[in-house]
């Protein structure tokens, strides 16, 4: 299997691809003047509390105050510096001798109320979640991550964790008791898929960086002003080549020699044996044109996606949701119409998924499979889906496939969609997808002038209407009759001028 990370960088923007067997599957793009936050840290102060939602603001500093679920708060962390803390904690342990008081984060969710642990005007250190999207400000945490090569180090948690892609369980033991055996009490570490196969040198190194940089936070933080930035999480560069450039990519490709310099450095410094798979791309052809990166982008912009079956899907993003619809399209199959919508929806399975990762899709999402009416077809379906998922790197929930073949799923989001960070809503349609049409406005029309004469000055002889030229054609052509039978009607000349700056909806009706 050929795996290829390719880099394009240039002054206005970062973007990279992720190839598997020469097949795009994952995009992430980086705008100079829209900077990516999730990761940072920031001293804030909290703004208001809402005990009816259970949500905090907090202002960090920028043009939105983000937002605290009280589930994203760190109940122990919070609570030290509250009387109510050592109450909470006599009670507990009356419950139970049982409950170990720093892995209890769960039982508080359950007890404790926003209210009772954040106040207005109290200054708090938080973590980027979720970039500001839309309307909405950042979602933050208190629970502080940070991750490494091979460990995500959780310095409030006291947890060890795996990699859900490390799927064997001897190895997944050996892991765990290699952390339990260095780390230090009361912290929590999560081993990356990285990590797999990795010996006790190499994760010593990680947690040595990591708490270095946790008590380099911890005192920037006591010495700065509220708002500011404590800490700036890596640029996608340097996330790329943390995250993505694992030993299962072959080659790392960029176009911009200062990039590939950073990239040099960076592995000559931490995964020096990787330094070879570096390379600077030389070709008179632009990167992404010559890897058909391009043309994938374009694609994932559009609406239906053809299977090679000649079977389509249709993706449409909504506010809340996203619905994916899987049709047979031009496949009709041979002779059993079941083994056909089998074929199809399997097939439609890898194509979504796959798009799921291009497009960056998050959220609720709700899959439309063709109906089928055997259970071991529902099955192989719902199986085949669970299997390709594996693949993605967000975290993934599914539902069985419903009576009405509907598949529920979640995405975890933390960045935009691709469509989101590369497009506008239309400012014609304003993000509808469709506006009435020429018929519909010259009717609404006519509606009008009728209405206005009934409202207006009787005195007046003449209506002016001012229209879009499409609906000024129907007026004057298919409307003219009608429009004459009005003016000996009504008693009024009604005159129709052609306006191209107007929108198709828009019209104005006017006495003189």
């Amino acid at each position: 299997m050929s795996n290829e990370i390719i880099i394009n960088a240039n002054s206005r923007e970062i973007r990279v691809g992720v190839l598997e067997n020469h097949v795009a599957v994952e995009f992430y793009i980086d705008h100079k003047s829209d900077e990516d936050i999730v990761g940072n840290i920031y001293k804030g102060r909290v703004t208001r509390v809402l005990p009816g939602m259970q949500v905090a603001f907090v202002d960090i500093g920028l043009s939105k105050a983000g937002f605290l679920y009280v589930s994203d708060v760190d109940m122990l962390e919070m609570m030290e510096e509250h009387e109510i803390f050592l109450n909470k904690k006599k009670e507990l342990e009356k419950d139970t001798e049982e409950i170990d008081f720093r892995d209890s984060k769960k039982y508080f969710d359950r007890t404790f109320l926003i209210e009772e642990i954040l106040q207005e005007g109290q200054e708090i250190l938080i973590q980027v979640a979720k970039n500001p999207m839309g309307t909405k400000g950042a979602r933050i945490t208190t629970f502080i991550t940070l991750p490494g090569r091979f460990l995500v180090y959780m310095p409030t948690i006291d947890h060890i964790g795996v990699s859900r892609r490390i799927e064997n369980e001897e190895e997944r033991k050996r892991l765990k008791k290699l952390i339990q055996e260095i780390r230090e009490p009361n912290e929590g570490y999560i081993v990356r898929t990285i990590g797999e196969g990795k010996d006790k040198k190499e994760f010593e190194s990680d947690i040595h960086f990591l708490g270095t940089l946790w008590k380099d936070i911890k005192g920037k933080a006591e010495n700065s002003k509220v708002p500011s930035l404590i800490y700036k999480d890596l640029d996608l560069i340097y996330r790329t080549l943390r995250d993505l450039f694992t030993q299962n990519v072959d080659q790392l490709i960029v176009d911009s020699p200062e990039v590939y310099q950073r990239c040099l450095n960076f592995t000559n410094s931490y995964m020096p044996n990787s330094k070879s798979r570096v390379k600077l791309y030389e070709g008179k052809e632009l990167i992404f044109d010559a890897y058909g990166l391009e043309m994938e982008i374009e694609k994932t912009l559009g609406r239906k996606v053809w299977l090679k079956s000649g079977g389509n899907i249709t993706i449409d993003q909504t506010e809340a949701l996203v619905a994916i619809d899987v049709n047979t399209g031009k496949y009709i199959g041979k002779q059993d119409p079941e083994e056909t919508i089998l074929k199809t929806n399997l097939e439609a399975v890898k194509e979504i998924v796959c798009q799921l990762r291009l497009r960056n899709i998050g959220g609720l999402i709700v899959i439309d499979f063709i109906d089928m009416e055997r259970e071991n077809s529902k099955e192989k379906v719902f199986q085949a889906l669970e299997q390709a998922l594996k693949t993605d790197r967000s975290r993934t929930n599914i539902s069985k496939i419903s009576e009405l073949g509907l598949v529920e799923m979640s995405r975890q989001r933390v960045r935009e969609s691709i469509s989101h960070i590369l497009c506008d809503p239309c400012p014609y349609c304003d993000g509808k997808g469709s506006i009435k049409s020429s018929k519909t406005i010259c009717y609404e029309v006519l509606n009008g002038i009728i209405r206005a004469v009934k409202t207006g000055d009787s005195n007046k002889k003449k209506i002016i209407v001012n229209v879009h030229p499409q609906v000024a054609d129907l007026l004057l052509g298919e409307e003219s009759l009608h429009l004459d039978q009005m003016e000996k009607i009504l008693g009024k000349k009604i005159i129709v001028k052609a306006d191209y700056d107007m929108h198709q909806e828009q019209y104005e009706i006017t006495e003189i």
